[in-house]
């Protein structure tokens, strides 16, 4: 009885997390897009969801400079159209990076251990990504101490493979859960902002690097919706990798 007590806990509080996550999420009414003038680096993230892409097609537009594809989740999965991408992405000239969807149910130093196996070293690539949310996720909700206990054996497990400081994908409400006040628990790292419905109030990068403004947006060479990023224009971590071109 007790064991059945605690997983209707555990089903209650992952269920009011979510809810509260998607809340947050679409609370406010859609917004207008940023423009190439207020924030010229911009990009997309992918998965094996998007299908087949016309890699070509995709790099002639002014709003795709980058783009973060999705490698690895868990200790075992791998993205089906990661290798493609990675290759056909930089053959089309745009910047790269991957990113690992960090699961509450395995062992950190088990998910690193499938990067590495997974996403070559490059050193013309934007630093490794860490997908942090509760949205598609197992059924834990972890405690802040087992949250950064985890990410640090999973960084601990990369020693250092990839250059530069990693990239946290999150929204506000994650933010606020795990990472306010606790900043220095977790490793050095960029902020990858989740916020569709408004656009981030800090705009001198002390906050975010970048920003995830769209889950729906529509691009030459991509079949249905694909995530849309800019790159905060102060940011000046990933400089050397995108040489200044002018806006229309």
């Amino acid at each position: 009885m007790k064991t059945l007590n605690r997983m209707v806990l555990a089903t209650v509080i992952l269920a009011v997390a979510i809810a509260s996550y998607l809340a947050y999420d679409h609370a406010m009414a859609p917004f207008t897009s940023p423009t190439l003038a207020d924030y010229p680096i911009q990009g997309i993230d992918i998965s094996h969801h998007q299908g087949a892409i016309d890699w070509q097609a995709l790099a002639r537009q002014g709003n795709v400079r980058f783009v973060i594809m999705k490698a690895t989740e868990g200790g075992d999965h791998r993205d089906k159209r990661f290798a493609e991408n990675w290759k056909a992405s930089r053959d089309a000239g745009l910047v790269r990076g991957a990113y690992h969807f960090f699961t509450f149910c395995r062992p950190g130093r088990e998910q690193a251990r499938n990067l590495i196996e997974t996403v070559p070293v490059e050193t013309d690539a934007l630093p490794i990504a860490i997908d942090l949310e509760f949205t598609g996720n197992c059924g834990k909700v972890p405690t802040v101490d087992e949250l950064s206990a985890e990410i640090g054996a999973f960084f601990a497990e990369l020693n250092g493979a990839y250059p530069g400081k990693p990239i946290f994908y999150l929204n506000q409400q994650f933010f606020e859960q795990y990472f306010r006040g606790n900043e220095a628990r977790f490793p050095d790292h960029y902020l990858w902002l989740r916020s569709i419905a408004q656009e981030p109030g800090q705009r001198d990068c002390r906050n975010w690097s970048i920003w995830q403004f769209a889950d729906n947006g529509t691009l030459d060479g991509i079949q249905g919706p694909v995530d849309l990023n800019a790159l905060c224009p102060s940011e000046t971590g990933f400089a050397h990798l995108f040489p200044v071109v002018a806006v229309d």
